[in-house]
């Protein structure tokens, strides 16, 4: 819990594994990993942050909090994987935050592809991005999860955070541990139990079921009812033209 002293007390590096950094402050830790991977960083290379400045979303949104109110983070992965397994990555990332915080956080729910939601309020995001390295080919798992924000500091009504669903923050260093073991062991069934991966997915997607109009890339809309997650990791929507997959869009929930 926070300190009596200090309501946002800085992560302790001496309880936190020697593959993860600590910056006071950068403008985004995807943007920093990301020319560390291309350097060579490890597998398993964490970057987190006090006060990430410049954070990026989907679409290139901005995420921005106040120093030590949320648990800002990226993993470096060097996954050795099929092409068509990748886009699992950011699935399986929210499925990994999920099971680590569902049985301390009610309500807790997935929208795909990449949301984590508290009765369909925001609670985190997450932004995975392929970086192309001497190594070969990296993945660059960026996650922004609102611990201590207060009503007043979130950036729209529609988001919350750990304090405001349970009355109380968590400790930000044991959960990042947290995560980070959830994060290795949900990733590693990516080369070992896709399945197992799809369908428990699937059963925390709270887009499953719903009504949705689908804002694609390119092209109209898409609305429909969404039947559920395919083997690829795309969004299986029951349209008025029949079944459509979707491998990208934005997802609004139709009421």
């Amino acid at each position: 819990m926070t300190s009596a002293t200090d309501p946002r007390p800085p992560l302790d590096r001496d309880r936190l594994p020697a593959s993860v950094e600590i910056l006071p402050a950068v403008g985004s830790t995807n943007a920093e990993l990301g020319s560390r991977a291309r350097n060579g960083a490890a597998d398993g290379t964490v970057v987190v942050t006090e006060h990430q400045t410049a954070g990026r979303g989907r679409l290139d949104r901005v995420w921005e909090t106040p120093a030590r109110s949320a648990l800002t983070f990226s993993l470096l992965k060097r996954p050795d994987l099929p092409p068509v397994v990748w886009p699992w990555i950011p699935l399986a990332t929210g499925l990994a935050i999920h099971t680590a915080l569902s049985g301390t956080v009610p309500g807790l729910g997935l929208k795909w592809p990449n949301d984590v939601l508290v009765d369909g309020r925001k609670l985190a995001g997450i932004l995975v991005e392929r970086i192309e390295t001497p190594d070969g080919p990296a993945a660059v798992i960026g996650i922004g999860l609102n611990v201590s924000t207060t009503r007043d500091e979130l950036p729209v009504e529609t988001a919350t955070s750990l304090a405001l669903e349970s009355g109380e923050a968590p400790d930000r260093t044991d959960l990042l541990n947290g995560l980070l073991s959830s994060l290795e062991s949900t990733l590693a069934a990516l080369s070992t139990d896709l399945e197992s991966v799809r369908t428990s997915y699937a059963a925390a997607c709270v887009t499953v079921g719903k009504d949705v109009r689908v804002e694609v890339p390119a092209g109209e809309p898409l609305t429909g009812r969404v039947t559920g997650i395919d083997t690829g990791g795309q969004l299986v929507v029951e349209s008025a033209s029949g079944q459509v997959s979707v491998s990208a869009g934005d997802v609004i929930h139709v009421r």
